[in-house]
């Protein structure tokens, strides 16, 4: 990798800022001073910055509890993003593996790792998703019944030219379902319950394939383990 790059992606360096800090004489390369941002480093190589040892970062997994008012957004906007409630290095490289909308709260992955996030995402895959839903209406008797086979068999929404994959809707109380989903289609839940009659008043996420949160609070973040990678 070339020397400029390597600072680039190790520290908040941009690539022109990072061959300025070489023509300045402040990256060292195995002890000595290199200023051509072309020299090529590796791994065995020792590089330092202001004497201070870089590394590359590598593949990150992590898992959010969302709050509602955060979006899931790499661009700035007038709410908080998720990734700035997580405190790693070059976190703006992490991207969320299907996104919520910014009142709805519960699990959310990131990562920058392209194809575990495929592989959660592709509905081939069936990762299911499990939402706890708050209704405007409660829904009971014939009436469940039919919303129950209406999403087993898939709603077309509005604008949509197919209709929803399967998805399994329970009841927990009245007014709250559990509804889980195998796709990911912009609004889905909230368009899925107004293409029946209702209106969803609150949305929660609560799991996602065999990763749920757990006790993990609001607003906290915690990096997934090997076995929790390797499940999807």
């Amino acid at each position: 990798m070339r020397l400029d790059r390597f600072l680039s992606e190790t520290t908040e360096l941009t690539r022109s800022l990072a061959k300025k800090a070489l023509h300045r004489g402040e990256v060292r390369v195995d002890g000595e001073v290199i200023k051509n941002p072309a020299t090529q480093v590796g791994e065995a190589n020792r590089v330092t910055w202001h004497d201070e040892p870089l590394a590359l970062v590598g593949l990150r997994y992590v898992m959010l509890h969302k709050p509602a008012g955060v979006e899931c957004t790499a661009r700035r906007t007038l709410y908080p993003r998720a990734i700035d409630l997580i405190e790693l290095p070059k976190v703006e490289r992490l991207q969320p593996v299907g996104r919520l909308d910014v009142d709805t709260t519960g699990l959310v992955l990131l990562t920058d790792d392209g194809q575990w996030s495929h592989r959660v995402t592709s509905p081939k895959h069936r990762c299911g998703k499990v939402y706890r839903v708050t209704l405007d209406e409660p829904l009971a008797g014939e009436a469940l019944a039919r919303v129950v086979e209406a999403f087993a068999e898939g709603v077309l929404l509005d604008g949509e030219e197919s209709p929803t994959r399967p998805a399994e809707l329970a009841m927990r109380e009245p007014t709250v379902a559990e509804l889980t989903l195998y796709e990911g289609k912009y609004h889905q839940v909230k368009r899925m319950f107004a293409a029946v009659g209702n209106h969803v008043v609150a949305l929660h996420r609560e799991s996602i394939g065999p990763l749920s949160l757990g006790d993990l609070p609001e607003g906290e973040w915690r990096e997934l383990t090997a076995d929790e990678i390797a499940a999807f």
